[in-house]
């Protein structure tokens, strides 16, 4: 154990389950003064914020439960709906990492007189070899590709780089298994899902939020239009969808886009239908985890979606803040709302929302 850590504050968001509850401990091992947080956020989370307090109590951390519902439910869950509505397919885990667990985590840690703050993500936080004083660290992939997460986290500053600790980094999900086991930690057996805020069905919870209109599915086949069907409002589908696309005896059906202005849903037999690729990608909300911004054209590579595997690009400026991507190969269902992520091996340099 570290002693030079002793006098050194750390606040850690705790859900109850396997990973935060791991990194709590690791962050003992290194000998700081560590407080756990749970956040309520207003939505169904079971025994979730039980299980938090017995690691705490049995890692003697003191626990704080903290009331987030009212941001959460305005910069997450109506983020969601809205999105949605506007023909747009929300991030809102992009969203809750940006504003919520790196947004108002960061205001408590505050309160409480913390140096830092740490998560459970599986991602890298290193100091940076620039000798500008200003851009000292780097957002890393983690060593378990399987589990990184810094796709989420593009939207990190360089401030809050210098105060964030990420104990998983280097390890891999098995290895973290393992310790939980070892220590006979309490924590939740399920794995945290996407979006934490769905207990059901994806589209049960906007049938309950969005009033729907049914209009008709149209089949584009050679340049031919052909009513098909009746989708059951468009919010319920996007681009390059397949499931939910019902049409009883026919089919499979892919979505090729929705057009909110005359209610119509258009598809595609074709899964590699080329209207479903493109190579060109245009960027608002733009953010830059180095200080220095880059030199364009930049060639790196893009992530256009959670998992996806990444693909050599050039980025250029656009007028105003926005960006416009050029791809290296067509790839499909470029969606609206999503983000793309750029790296340089395994750097995050930064992302942007696509128009």
């Amino acid at each position: 154990m570290n002693k030079q850590n002793a006098r050194i504050k750390v606040l850690i968001a705790m859900s109850g389950g396997v990973d935060s509850s791991v990194a709590a401990y690791l962050l003992k091992q290194k000998g700081y003064a560590v407080l756990g947080v749970f956040m309520r956020l207003g939505v169904e989370q079971g025994n979730a914020e039980a299980a938090a307090r017995r690691v705490c109590r049995q890692l003697g951390i003191k626990f704080y439960p903290f009331d987030i519902s009212r941001r959460f439910q305005k910069e997450v869950i109506n983020y969601f709906v809205d999105s949605y509505k506007k023909g747009i397919t929300p991030n809102p885990c992009v969203n809750c990492n940006k504003l919520i667990k790196f947004g108002e985590l960061f205001k408590l840690a505050e309160q409480l007189e913390c140096d830092y703050l740490a998560t459970g993500h599986y991602v890298k936080n290193q100091k940076s070899k620039i000798k500008n004083k200003k851009c000292l660290f780097k957002l890393l992939k983690a060593e378990d590709d399987n589990k990184d997460q810094s796709y989420f986290l593009y939207n990190l500053t360089q401030g809050q780089l210098g105060r964030i600790l990420f104990p998983l980094g280097d390890f891999k999900k098995e290895k973290i298994k393992k310790i939980a086991i070892g220590l006979n930690l309490p924590n939740l057996k399920t794995e945290s899902q996407d979006i934490c805020f769905l207990q059901g069905d994806h589209n049960d919870f906007l049938k309950n939020k969005i009033k729907l209109k049914p209009g008709p599915i149209v089949l584009l086949e050679k340049k031919k239009e052909k009513v098909i069907g009746e989708h059951r409002g468009l919010p319920l589908y996007t681009v390059g969808q397949r499931r939910g696309v019902e049409i009883g005896g026919t089919g499979p059906y892919y979505v090729l886009r929705c057009d909110y202005q005359k209610n119509i849903l258009y598809v595609t037999t074709n899964h590699d239908d080329p209207l479903l690729h493109s190579k060109k990608v245009s960027l608002k909300n733009i953010n830059w985890i180095s200080c220095i911004a880059p030199k364009f054209p930049l060639h790196c590579t893009a992530v256009i979606r959670y998992r996806h595997k990444g693909v050599p690009c050039i980025v250029r400026e656009e007028q105003g803040s926005a960006l416009f991507v050029r791809l290296k190969s067509h790839e499909r269902a470029i969606t609206p709302g999503q983000s793309v992520v750029f790296y340089q091996g395994d750097e995050v340099l930064g992302g942007g929302v696509i128009v």
